[in-house]
């Protein structure tokens, strides 16, 4: 499997499964919060985008429906994001503040750019072209130098996440977060991309089965995957960054020479 379309299933499932938090719980997955009681019938909101953002997801393995099932997707990130913008005005200097909208700026960026690698065109043009995807990479970039500061302003609750066996938690949550940072930095600035992509995307899907999954089979379960609606969603969170990372490490494969398209004379 290429890790395009690896990072396309992963997203599907991860996006299906937030979907069906949704359906469950009635609230606004991954955010683990009620609907703005301004807007009307907030009871009816959860319900109505947990079944689109279901579709979505299952439209993502086939091809036809994927155009439409990513931008469906993108636009939900964007809500999300746009859900994240106040906390950033209120305490800009808060490290938190921004970790909020990076987490939706993420998968934001892998819509973009699945979006825009589906409806390219066989001979590509100026607004499919790689110069095209360097925004969103840009954008991914930064959110995850937004994850590698939050390593740092809270390393203690980091550490606390890394397994047991595996030795010097606190200096694990510091190198994870130089880890992000470089990835994050190699993104925004163009410096060997694809590898920054994909350190991020191995990073993230290990931080999913080595932190994530386990702790669902842990007795006591850990105080940082309670309740369990909070240990759901942030696993499948933290799978949807990983496809994200996935999606954008793809993007930035080397461009296949057009001369062997040529005919040959």
């Amino acid at each position: 499997m290429r890790t395009s379309d690896f990072g396309r299933v992963l997203l599907g499932i991860a996006v299906a499964g937030l979907a069906i938090l949704s359906l469950v719980y009635g609230n606004f997955a991954p955010l683990v919060e009620a609907f703005p009681a301004w807007l009307p019938w907030p009871e009816v909101w959860p319900y109505g985008l947990g079944v689109l953002l279901l579709a979505a997801g299952a439209g993502l393995f086939v091809s036809r429906t994927a155009p439409v099932s990513v931008l469906v997707i993108g636009i939900y990130e964007l809500v999300w994001a746009a859900t994240r913008v106040r906390p950033v005005f209120v305490q800009p200097l808060n490290v938190g503040s921004w970790y909020g909208i990076c987490e939706a700026l993420g998968p934001l960026a892998a819509a973009w750019i699945l979006y825009t690698v589906l409806r390219r065109p066989a001979n590509g043009t100026a607004l499919t072209g790689d110069r095209a995807l360097r925004v969103p990479r840009a954008i991914f970039g930064g959110a995850c130098i937004g994850y590698g500061a939050a390593h740092f302003a809270y390393a203690a609750y980091t550490a606390s996440m890394v397994p047991g066996w595996l030795p010097d938690r606190t200096g694990l949550a510091y190198l994870t977060g130089v880890a992000h940072t470089a990835a994050g930095l190699g993104l925004l600035v163009g410096i060997l991309p694809r590898l920054a992509a994909t350190l991020e995307a191995i990073m993230m899907s290990l931080f999913g089965v080595l932190v994530w999954w386990p702790s669902f089979f842990a007795h006591p379960v850990p105080a940082w995957a309670l309740p369990k609606q909070v240990q759901w969603s942030e696993t499948l969170l933290t799978f949807l960054l990983a496809a994200s990372a996935w999606i954008v490490a793809a993007s930035a494969e080397p461009a296949r020479s057009h001369r062997e398209d040529r005919p040959r004379l």
